[in-house]
């Protein structure tokens, strides 16, 4: 038995373990496509940061996001993403509490939602828990049972911060009413 050597190796043949080189393919008729291949770093911004739960992922337990979400398969437990947006795709469920930045519902959510920014529920969507957000869209045609507790950011008072720090005159703290809920 013997080897060849490289030079011995004509230039048009490559081992049999090597892919065929898109030049070989397009000579053997097989169609291509003319875009680039697009690597992982070479994705547009919008898909950059953004982690993806397939329709035919189940996931029983709790999930901690450092990163946008879509889910379009099925979630129960709880779902914490305080900084970041989560997408419920069209064949998404979810049986779990949910804590996120913003919230876009197109999928199925039975379970409390809270949203430090805002809540939107699509006409596809159908919502079955109570919702705690700033901002809050529900679409005609959308599913929502439940109930809405609209949060306001905490304001200061810039006028009286501006009042003491001119020497305006003493400054008197009020203490602020405060509701219970009960």
């Amino acid at each position: 038995m013997w080897n060849r050597r490289k030079e011995d190796v004509p230039p048009n043949t490559r081992p049999s373990s090597a892919p065929p080189s898109p030049s070989e393919l397009a000579r053997e008729g097989i169609p291509m496509s003319t875009l680039p291949a697009r690597g992982f770093d070479q994705l547009d911004a919008s898909s950059r940061g953004t982690a993806a739960i397939g329709k035919s992922v189940v996931i029983k337990g709790n999930i901690f996001s450092r990163e946008d979400l879509i889910v379009d398969g099925e979630i129960e437990g709880a779902i914490e993403m305080l900084e970041h947006r989560l997408t419920v795709g069209p064949n998404g469920t979810l049986k779990a509490t949910v804590k996120a930045r913003e919230i876009i519902v197109v999928g199925t959510i039975h379970g409390n939602v809270e949203a430090t920014d805002k809540i939107e529920i699509r006409k596809e969507a159908k919502l079955v828990g109570d919702i705690k957000t700033q901002r809050i869209v529900i679409e005609d045609g959308a599913y929502f049972k439940g109930s809405i507790d609209i949060i306001r950011p905490e304001v200061t008072k810039p006028v009286a911060k501006a009042a003491a720090a001119t020497g305006a005159g003493p400054t008197i703290n009020v203490p602020q009413p405060q509701t219970l809920k009960l």
